[in-house]
């Protein structure tokens, strides 16, 4: 096992360490989710780089990871919002 691979599991753990303590506030959970898939998308990187389009996967995972977080913004920005707050405990999924 060499250093990235230390490297990128030492990245997966602690983001899902963070997300498992810091749930309560929405970003922070939403910043731990994109540090799992970034740390997600390096694996991909380092075994595909013996094929042709190496060069294209990274590019590709990159722009959906920018989406997501993209996404992942106007989530917060409705939420808060909505709510006034960013407090996992106080939004109400299902108002009746």
């Amino acid at each position: 096992v060499s250093l990235v691979h230390i490297n990128i599991i030492i990245t997966f753990t602690i983001s899902l360490i963070g997300l498992l303590i810091y749930r309560s506030h929405l970003i922070s959970s939403l910043l731990c989710l994109q540090g799992i898939i970034l740390s997600l998308e390096a694996p991909v990187t380092i075994l595909n780089s013996h094929f042709t389009l190496a060069s294209i996967i990274p590019i590709i995972l990159l722009v959906f990871a920018a989406c997501e977080a993209a996404l992942r913004l106007a989530l917060l920005v409705i939420v808060s919002n909505t709510y006034g707050t960013d407090y996992v405990q106080n939004l109400n999924l299902l108002p009746c």
